[in-house]
C-alpha cells in the first residue's frame, strides 16, 4: 500500500511549484512579456547614404587612433622627400636649393599624396581577408557606403601629408606667392582629386587577392607616374618623345594646377582638366568597385 501511494502522490517540492511556471510546447508569451523584452517605439529609419558614408569614414579614423604608426607614410616619408630631393638636386638643378624649393615643394606636396592613395586599396584587401566585409553587405545600409567611407577617412590622411610638407617647406624658406588662399585652394585641389584617384585602388583591392599584390601593381603604376611628369624639372629640359609622354600624364597636369594656385598664376584650363579627370575616374572606377563589389 505504501509503494502505490508514493508513486501516486507529488513531493513537496514538486508541489510547491505552480503548474505555469512548467515549460510546454506551444507555450506563447503575453504581451507583457514581449513588451519587456523588445524597445519600445517605433523602428529607427534607415540611415541616409551621407550618414552611412560618414559612419564608415569615422571607422578608417578610428583605425588610425588605435594604430598611429599608420600616419608614418602621410608625415616621416613627405619629410624624408622633401629634404632629399631638395638638397640633393636643388644646386645641381636650379644653382641653389631656395630657388629649387620654390619649384619642387608643390610638386612634391602632389607626389605624396597620390603614392599614399595606394593605401586605401591596401585597406579593402585586408578587410576583405578578415571578413569584415561580409558583416558589412548584411547591414541595412546604403551599399557604397562602405568604399566611400574608406575614402573620406583617408582624405584625413591626404589633408596631413599637404600640411606637413607645407610647414616644412615655410621652415626651409619657401614662400607661395598665391597667399593663404591660394594654398587653401591648392590643397582642396589635390585632395579632391586624390580622392578620385583613390577608386582606382578599391577596385584593384577587390579584384587582387592579396594585400601584396594591391601594393605591388600601385606601385607599378604610381612610379613612372609620378617621376614621368613635371614634380622634379620642367618638361622643357626633357626630349621631344619624353615632353609627349609627360603631357599627357594626369600627376603633370595635377601638378600644373596646384603649382600655378600656390603660385598664383593659375590657368584656368589646367583646372578644368584636373575637374574632368577626377569625374571621369570617380564615374569609371566607382562603378567598376561597385560591381565588383556586389559580385564579390
Amino acid at each position: 500500500m505504501s509503494t502505490a501511494a508514493d508513486t501516486t502522490t507529488p513531493s513537496a517540492a514538486e508541489a510547491a511549484t505552480p503548474a505555469a511556471a512548467e515549460p510546454a510546447d506551444g507555450y506563447e508569451p503575453d504581451h507583457a512579456t514581449l513588451a519587456a523584452v523588445l524597445a519600445p517605439g517605433q523602428r529607427p529609419p534607415r540611415p541616409s547614404p551621407l550618414s552611412a558614408s560618414v559612419t564608415f569614414g569615422w571607422r578608417a579614423m578610428l583605425k588610425i587612433k588605435h594604430v598611429p604608426e599608420q600616419l608614418a607614410d602621410v608625415t616621416v616619408f613627405p619629410v624624408m622627400m622633401t629634404l632629399m630631393f631638395t638638397y640633393l638636386f636643388g644646386g645641381a638643378l636650379a644653382g641653389s636649393t631656395s630657388e629649387y624649393l620654390q619649384f619642387l615643394l608643390p610638386g612634391i606636396m602632389v607626389m605624396s599624396v597620390v603614392m599614399t592613395t595606394m593605401y586605401t586599396g591596401v585597406a579593402v584587401n585586408t578587410d576583405i581577408a578578415k571578413g569584415v566585409f561580409d558583416r558589412f553587405r548584411t547591414l541595412p545600409v546604403w551599399r557604397p557606403s562602405a568604399m566611400v567611407g574608406y575614402l573620406l577617412g583617408d582624405m584625413l590622411r591626404y589633408s596631413i601629408a599637404s600640411v606637413v610638407i607645407l610647414a616644412l617647406g615655410l621652415v626651409l624658406g619657401y614662400r607661395p606667392a598665391g597667399g593663404p588662399i591660394g594654398v587653401l585652394l591648392a590643397i582642396a585641389l589635390l585632395v579632391g582629386f586624390s580622392f578620385a584617384f583613390s577608386w582606382v585602388w578599391t577596385m584593384f583591392g577587390l579584384l587582387l587577392r592579396s594585400e601584396k599584390s594591391v601594393m605591388g601593381v600601385s606601385m607599378m603604376v604610381l612610379f613612372p607616374a609620378t617621376f614621368l611628369s613635371n614634380i622634379m624639372v620642367s618638361p622643357d629640359t626633357m626630349p621631344d618623345w619624353l615632353q609627349s609622354l609627360v603631357d599627357v600624364n594626369p600627376v603633370t597636369r595635377l601638378v600644373a594646377a596646384v603649382r600655378g594656385l600656390m603660385d598664383g598664376n593659375v590657368e584656368a584650363g589646367q583646372l578644368l582638366w584636373v575637374f574632368v579627370a577626377a569625374a571621369l575616374l570617380t564615374a569609371v572606377f566607382g562603378t567598376l568597385t561597385m560591381r565588383l563589389y556586389n559580385r564579390k
